[in-house]
């Protein structure tokens, strides 16, 4: 166990994180805008066989979160996917690309959470859309000042919300299983018949990922985990198979009751469920079940981001000064100040789609790297092995599913997503080069 202070009386990240708790916190991360927000989007791509996108969205987090549970395991450490590939490549500018990516996704996760939560409280209250834009942009500042609080503040307040929205997760099932068989499973929009099936879902996926974003949260925590060692793969397989079970039923629920095509244009898509299924119960309870779910995803990876920087700092891929924790907090005071600037930006600037698709398109490319890095430390000689290992097939075959999800995406029609991200990953780079100019004209 690390203490809370170093020998030279620097603040080290405070222990406090149980099995129960890694859990609810990665199962708070999934179970939040992808599943409340998103999934009408998801229906609007793939109609009545959204439930499908959610099947092959499962595989390709199943397989990722297994990995990452295993390099939890060997290596619990603050920066996991930038310390793994690290370790596994010795390039650094791979690794300060990934670490960075994954903070970059983070950011434009929080802000499609923004967003949604913005349009969640303008269409509740009546207001005009300037009012969604101006509520979007104070949520993060909201964010910023629980995550500074401290680790045991913010998984309390993920605790309480992601009890919330699994209740109403379980609500709306309930209410809507006699629905379940009514309908065609298998109809697309009429659109996008010519693609095919199989396309069509396959591209779907890769909206309906972002659903499963959330597991990796879990190993950017390990420092703050008590035995992080058996932590973090219990914690991580726990919650991915609930949000799994989850996800299939409310997506076969949710077309059930009503159809794809309103589904797609709800602002409150299991909001506009619960109004046909259990009309008896107030539609404002769906709603603020909602609100407390894309708060809970948000914070989740307000969290992960400044460990992420943390972590890199930690390393050297980034200025020292940046991985600074703060004296009585406890927290990477720092991190969470420069994150803010970021986030406000994209959340003024982006869409919620473009958002959450190159959220997951970067998020793709790091599984990828993440997978390979365990495929290469698997096979060296003399690596030492952790409490939860895998078959070297899992990897390799969370590389190849990740790889079809994110060629489907890119070969979609749809630009903005892609170029979003492209942008993300060309600004990380110069980012990278300037660092390493700054440091060779300090020597």
């Amino acid at each position: 166990m690390v203490a809370e202070s170093g020998s030279d009386g620097t603040p080290h990240l405070r222990r406090s994180i149980g099995t129960t708790q890694l859990a609810l916190y990665a199962l708070g991360s999934m179970v939040g805008s992808g599943i409340y927000g998103l999934i009408g989007k998801a229906a609007g791509e793939a109609g009545s066989a959204v439930w499908l996108s959610f099947l092959i969205a499962l595989v390709a987090a199943l397989l990722t979160s297994l990995s990452y549970a295993s390099l939890g395991s060997r290596y619990p450490r603050a920066g996991g996917a930038a310390y793994v590939t690290d370790r596994a490549f010795g390039w650094p500018a791979l690794s300060f690309t990934i670490g960075l990516a994954l903070v970059a996704s983070g950011l434009t996760s929080i802000a499609t959470q923004s967003k949604i939560f913005g349009a969640i409280i303008a269409d509740l209250a009546g207001w005009e859309a300037a009012s969604s834009t101006a509520i979007a942009v104070g949520f993060p500042l909201i964010l910023s000042g629980i995550v500074f609080r401290g680790i045991r503040e913010s998984m309390w307040v993920n605790v309480v919300c992601t009890l919330m929205e699994v209740s109403g997760l379980l609500i709306v099932i309930a209410s809507g299983l006699s629905y379940w068989g009514t309908i065609d499973y298998f109809e697309i929009p009429p659109d996008r018949v010519d693609f095919g099936l199989g396309v069509v879902v396959l591209q779907a996926s890769v909206l309906a990922f972002f659903a499963f974003i959330g597991f990796e949260d879990a190993v950017n925590v390990a420092e703050e985990c008590r035995d992080p060692e058996r932590t973090i793969p219990r914690g991580l397989v726990i919650a991915t198979v609930a949000a799994a079970v989850l996800y299939v039923a409310v997506s076969i629920t949710a077309v059930s009751v009503v159809p794809w095509q309103e589904l797609a244009s709800a602002p409150s898509p299991l909001t506009a469920v619960m109004q046909k299924s259990a009309p008896s119960i107030p539609a404002e309870l769906m709603t603020f079940i909602a609100l407390f779910s894309v708060a809970n995803t948000a914070l989740v990876n307000y969290v992960t981001a400044s460990r992420l920087i943390y972590g890199m700092a930690g390393q050297g891929l980034l200025p020292n000064f940046v991985g600074r924790v703060h004296q009585t907090r406890r927290t990477p005071h720092v991190a969470i100040a420069v994150l803010l600037g970021f986030l406000l930006l994209l959340v003024i600037a982006g869409r919620i789609a473009d958002l959450a698709a190159a959220t997951v398109l970067l998020l793709l490319v790091i599984f990828i790297a993440v997978n390979a890095a365990l495929v290469v430390l698997k096979r060296r000689i003399g690596e030492p092995q952790g409490s939860f290992e895998i078959p070297l097939a899992l990897p390799i075959l969370g590389i190849a599913v990740c790889a079809i999800l994110l060629i489907a995406r890119l070969s979609s029609s749809d630009w903005q997503a892609p170029a979003l991200a492209a942008a993300l990953l060309a600004g990380i780079l110069v980012i990278y080069a300037l660092l390493r100019l700054t440091n060779a004209t300090s020597r």
